[in-house]
Order: structure tokens, then C-alpha cells, then sequence
């Protein structure tokens, strides 16, 4: 991956090196997330019928969630929030691939048939952990723990 390929297509970065997106279809990751679920969904139809509530609709709805936790973080006020919601579309992605993998194991699909989606995961997987070590470097203070001060002077 490019340095800065998570960011917004088509953005010039300001001066001082950083830029939020002002919404989250500027995000090229989140595009990348849609346009894995539409791939997503054109394979899923020739699933079998007595799917469509299994397995269908599981990959699905993991598929979705990838650019759905992308787009809810960054409309979140804080860098905090918005690294949580990233690794929830990090979850989302491996829960699709176990999901694609069994289909093939399943024979609802052939390899080469989810060959390209396989790819699209493993580049959107790449993506997020770039975006999300540079949240981390423009906002060090969003990964640390607080100390629970709150316990402090309790007896166990």
C-alpha cells in the first residue's frame, strides 16, 4: 500500500501534513469497502436457495459492516472512537473471509470465484492498519489507557 492510500482520493493535504476527511465517502477505504460489498453481494446470488437466511445473509451483513464501522468512526467526534470503530471493520473483514473460505469448502462457489474478493480483503485488512497507525501517530493520547483513579483508596 501507498503511503497515504487510505486517505480521500482526489484531497490535497494541507501544509501541516494532516487532513481529516470531511465525510467518510472522501475515504478511499471506505469506497474500497463498498465496492467490496457490491462484489459481495453479486456472488452471494448464486448461492443455494436454502441459504439465503445461513450463510447468504451472514456474508452479507459482514460485508456491509466493513464500510458501515468506517463510515459511523470518522463521523465520530474523537480519534478514540473512531481507531474502536476501525478495528470493528477490521473484525468485519475476517469474519467475511472465514465466511467466503467456508463457502468455497461448502462447494457453493469454486476458488476462482471469490478470487478477487479474497484480494479486496486482504488490501482493505492493509488499509485499515495503515489508517490506523497514523491515527495513532497524529493522536498518541487516543491509545493509551487512563489509570482507573477512580479505584484508587478501595480495599480489596
Amino acid at each position: 500500500m501507498a503511503s497515504g492510500e487510505w486517505r480521500a482520493k482526489k484531497k490535497t493535504m494541507p501544509a501541516n501534513g494532516q487532513s481529516k476527511a470531511k465525510h467518510y465517502k472522501e475515504l478511499l477505504v471506505w469506497q474500497k469497502g463498498i465496492a467490496l460489498a457490491k462484489l459481495v453481494y453479486r456472488l452471494t446470488v448464486r448461492f443455494p436457495r436454502e441459504e439465503k437466511f445461513g450463510l447468504t445473509s451472514q456474508i452479507r451483513r459482514a460485508a456491509v459492516s466493513v464500510p458501515s464501522n468506517i463510515a459511523e468512526g470518522q463521523a465520530r467526534q474523537s480519534t478514540k472512537e473512531f481507531l474502536q470503530f476501525l478495528s470493528h471493520a477490521e473484525g468485519s473483514l475476517a469474519e467475511l473471509e472465514t465466511q467466503i473460505l467456508l463457502s468455497v469448502e461448502l462447494g457453493f462457489v469454486w476458488q476462482e470465484d471469490v478470487k478477487e474478493i479474497l484480494a479486496k480483503i486482504d488490501e482493505l485488512q492493509k488499509m485499515l492498519v495503515g489508517l490506523k497507525r497514523k491515527l495513532e501517530e497524529v493522536s498518541p493520547l487516543a491509545t493509551r489507557h487512563s489509570p482507573l483513579s477512580s479505584r484508587a483508596g478501595y480495599a480489596r
